[in-house]
């Protein structure tokens, strides 16, 4: 156990080289940027220990892993963040342990997190995601809203009871005219934010980057990196 958590520091380590760095090339200040450590199928135990070493933010993309694990760690002072694709039949359990969902892509969605965060007294921080990939039926391949829908999109989160508006995600495209070109797709992202806040000022969540190109993504702007590779290894196999 002890080597895992040697492992998980000097990985961490790494990782806070790396944003520190990018900030300082972009002449940002290390405090503007957010680590979240994203967990996936990783243990509760790797969790524990990451929050012995100072991580605050922790994701994860598939309820089935993440309520057992938050439930087992709910002791911890962390902030769990939800940004996998949500089905409405998973929503219930999300909101009972995610504190913000970074993949609202639809008004259906919409309107089911408010209704159980509603029913709980939670508020859930919400971040409308952008499928900069999407294509004439508006989704892209892994789920969000195109540019044209987050307008609207957001409207409907700001309105809705139980939840809050904080800001936008994205996922580096892996087709269409941003594939490949991280930094332009972090940029585009960072002027729907621009467009976001001149309607809603306190929607100021940019969440971009993850292990490969969170460099790209603290030059563009972004506020909240997605790190889970970089930090703890390769996952395991999904059951």
């Amino acid at each position: 156990m002890t080597d895992r958590k040697d492992e998980l520091a000097a990985n961490l380590a790494k990782v806070e080289e790396r944003i520190a760095a990018a900030c300082a090339a972009a002449g940002r200040s290390r405090e503007e940027v957010t680590l979240i450590v994203v967990t996936k199928t990783h243990p509760a135990d790797d969790v524990r220990m990451l929050s012995e070493l100072g991580v605050r933010h922790v994701a994860e993309n598939r309820d089935q892993d993440a309520a057992p694990k938050a439930a087992e760690c709910a002791d911890l002072p962390l902030v769990w963040h939800f940004v996998g694709q949500l089905q409405t039949n998973k929503v219930r359990s999300v909101v009972g342990y995610a504190d913000f969902v970074q993949s609202v892509d639809r008004s259906k969605l919409v309107t089911t997190l408010s209704r159980e965060a509603e029913r709980t007294g939670r508020e859930v921080g919400c971040l409308i995601q952008v499928a900069l990939d999407a294509g004439a039926s508006g989704r892209g391949e892994r789920g969000g809203v195109g540019p044209d829908g987050v307008a609207e999109l957001a409207g409907l989160v700001a309105d809705a009871p139980g939840l809050r508006l904080d800001g936008l995600m994205t996922v580096a495209p892996l087709t269409g005219e941003y594939a490949g070109r991280e930094q332009a797709a972090f940029g585009r992202l960072m002027d729907l934010s621009t467009d976001l806040r001149r309607a809603h000022p306190a929607a100021n969540m940019v969440s971009a980057g993850m292990s490969a190109d969170l460099e790209q993504a603290v030059a563009a702007g972004a506020t909240h990196v997605r790190v889970g590779t970089a930090v703890l290894g390769v996952r395991p196999r999904l059951r």
